[in-house]
């Protein structure tokens, strides 16, 4: 296989497409599902599946550090620590 080169910037653009495209595709899965589906032709191939491929693919560039590719999916992100806080907000005292 011949070897391809890509600069760091154009690996992050790329990684930055890839990753809008994944969260665009999540926006409305139930329209852009239907869609895809008659795009594909088979439902072996759907929405998650081509999802979990661009985000692989967004690892594979250096654009995650892929911790969601290694385990369920979160439902939204973890909440951001202030500044000397070292546990959960106050939410997750309750």
């Amino acid at each position: 296989m011949p070897e391809i080169k890509l600069d760091a910037v154009d690996a992050a653009e790329l990684a930055e497409i890839l990753q809008f495209l994944s969260q665009w595709l999540a926006q409305d899965p139930a329209r852009l599902g239907d869609s895809f589906g008659e795009f594909v032709g088979h439902p072996a191939y759907g929405l998650n599946e081509l999802r979990g491929d661009l985000e692989r693919f967004v690892f594979l560039l250096g654009g995650s550090d892929g911790e969601h590719l290694f385990g369920p999916p979160s439902p939204s992100p973890p909440r951001p620590q202030h500044p000397g806080e070292t546990g959960p907000g106050p939410e997750g005292l309750q």
